[in-house]
């Protein structure tokens, strides 16, 4: 299966000390998108078309993904943001919204904190975030996060049963199978087999005490550039909003209707039109 889009670009970007996958395409003000696990950019692959027309679109395979290093350290969310902010500045992108889901909202938040000049937006997509209230109560209740940070048991048993792991670990949290497709899950499946990206994947859910630390600092500083906060409503849509209003003063979004986590899988059209909205009026 082919992983390139109609009128975009793909290529490495030297940031932050690492060799990051960005893929370009459209005109208009700068927004990046960023994935999450078990994903890569390709996660966006129906919602780029749909902004392209009115944005200039970037998405990259964050560190440890995709075809971007996967070095030894350097998973805490606030070093992807400098690894995603490098990558915006060397594209030319001075000020930019960002949008990110799942390790990728976590990612998005960080960004957000740490260069308020160049973040104009912040789009967070279902996930808890560090920082949040009611985040060990979250953790607590999410068996992959305690999987994932143990120390390489995880990659042994997932190592030769990636496809495996992918598709239970999606079809877990997809509402509308229909949009399920074993096509896109076999692209996951082999960016996860390559070289050290398992554990490059895994790498993030280790850094979570830090990151939680982190996530604290920032919130003595509210955030002040509109923020959109949306979720599956089968999973953490009811929670997006309030969450983000723990940091910042102006956000706004909700639930997508029959949608559980992979909302750019699910319902892309909701949330590239949701997009384009936030994006437009504010």
């Amino acid at each position: 299966m082919r992983t390139d889009l109609k009128g975009f670009t793909q290529q490495l970007v030297s940031a932050n000390g690492v060799t990051i996958h960005a893929v370009t395409g459209g005109e208009g003000p700068p927004i990046v998108l960023l994935h999450g696990f078990p994903q890569t950019w390709w996660e966006w692959r129906r919602v780029m078309p749909l902004l392209s027309g009115q944005f200039s679109v970037v998405a990259v395979d964050l560190r440890g993904a995709g075809f971007s290093d996967c070095p030894l350290d350097g998973y805490e969310k606030a070093t992807l943001a400098q690894d995603v902010h490098d990558v915006m500045i060397a594209l030319g992108h001075g000020r930019y919204a960002v949008c990110g889901h799942d390790i990728g909202g976590m990612v998005a938040l960080a960004q957000a904190a740490t260069h308020r000049a160049a973040v104009t937006h912040l789009a967070v997509l279902d996930v808890p975030l560090p920082g949040w209230s009611e985040w060990d109560a979250a953790c607590a209740k999410l068996w992959h996060f305690g999987f994932h940070m143990n120390r390489d048991l995880p990659e042994r048993l997932i190592y030769g049963r990636e496809y495996d792991y992918v598709a239970a670990f999606m079809a877990e949290r997809t509402y509308d199978h229909s949009n399920y497709d074993p096509a896109d899950i076999d692209v996951f499946a082999k960016a996860l087999a390559l070289p050290g990206r398992t554990r490059g994947g895994l790498e993030w859910y280790r850094t979570f005490a830090a990151d939680h630390a982190a996530a604290l600092e920032y919130k003595k500083q509210r955030l002040e550039m509109p923020v959109l906060a949306l979720g599956g409503d089968q999973r953490f849509g009811s929670r997006m909003v309030p969450m983000l209003e723990e940091f910042a003063g102006n956000v706004t979004g909700g639930a997508i209707e029959r949608c559980s986590h992979y909302v750019a899988d699910e319902r892309p059209n909701e949330v590239a039109a949701a997009l384009i909205e936030f994006l437009s009026a504010s």
